[in-house]
């Protein structure tokens, strides 16, 4: 579903990823792990096609997009949704009204499609009845769940997931990590969640990537990644956190 080869990013003369090798299948949840600053967002930025690669390619089901137009481009993020870290809902609008924007900007659909489409995709992220309500009465975690009943409106193929529980309680990151699983599901999409946060990592990866100082230093599954040597990757994942018990690949 999408592939990364030789993908180099330089901004200002530093150099952000250097020769970035990724395949990521289709259905799959690959997690993207490593410290602050080491390139993370700028890996989901290069996919979605919101920065062009200092060099390499990035395959997205199929195709080649480092050298697509805007408007090719806006046709390739349609099979995309991206929840934002910071949820990034539009404040003068209600709830009903954030989670049908892309359906009024790309769709034909009438109101009334819409109107049922947003009803459902609000119960899928458990706001069965919060089409009015506006961002600023959410909680930090209500607003999330938005970000993502927005982010998958249109049935993307493909959803990429910005630090999805940053400044959550655990309770709360709990909810969005069994959502991001449940969402796969439901809709079948391939799922890339870039995060540092390793409570959740180990409960929704099918497949991790570890990205420090702008490379790749390691990909598997998370019991591979549990049996790492690489005392970057050791130090990194073992920082006070227990793993939980292995439970083999899930789709529920």
């Amino acid at each position: 579903m999408i592939k990364l080869v030789n993908v180099n990013m330089n901004f200002r003369g530093k150099q952000v990823l250097k020769d970035i090798n990724l395949t990521i299948e289709q259905g799959e949840i690959m997690v993207i792990i490593g410290p602050s600053g080491s390139g993370k967002s700028t890996l989901l930025r290069l996919i979605i096609g919101l920065l062009k690669p200092t060099s390499g390619e990035i395959w997205v089901n199929g195709r080649e997009i480092t050298a697509m137009t805007e408007d090719e481009l806006n046709k390739i993020r349609l099979e995309m949704g991206m929840v934002f870290q910071y949820s990034a809902l539009f404040d003068s609008m209600s709830v009903g009204q954030n989670v049908a924007f892309g359906l009024h900007q790309h769709t034909d659909m009438t109101e009334e499609e819409i109107a049922r489409t947003v009803r459902r995709k609000l119960r899928m992220v458990g706001l069965r009845g919060q089409e009015t309500a506006m961002p600023n009465e959410l909680s930090g975690g209500m607003k999330k769940r938005v970000s993502l009943a927005r982010a998958i409106a249109i049935d993307p193929h493909i959803v990429l997931y910005d630090e999805p529980t940053a400044g959550l309680d655990p309770i709360m990151s709990n909810t969005i990590d069994r959502l991001i699983v449940s969402t796969r599901r439901m809709i079948d999409a391939t799922s890339v969640v870039v995060t540092h946060d390793m409570s959740s990592v180990f409960h929704i990866a099918d497949r991790i990537a570890m990205i420090y100082g702008g490379s790749i230093i390691e990909t598997g599954t998370p019991d591979k990644i549990r049996q790492s040597e690489n005392p970057i990757m050791i130090k990194f994942i073992r920082g006070g956190i227990a793993f939980p018990e292995s439970k083999g690949r899930s789709r529920a």
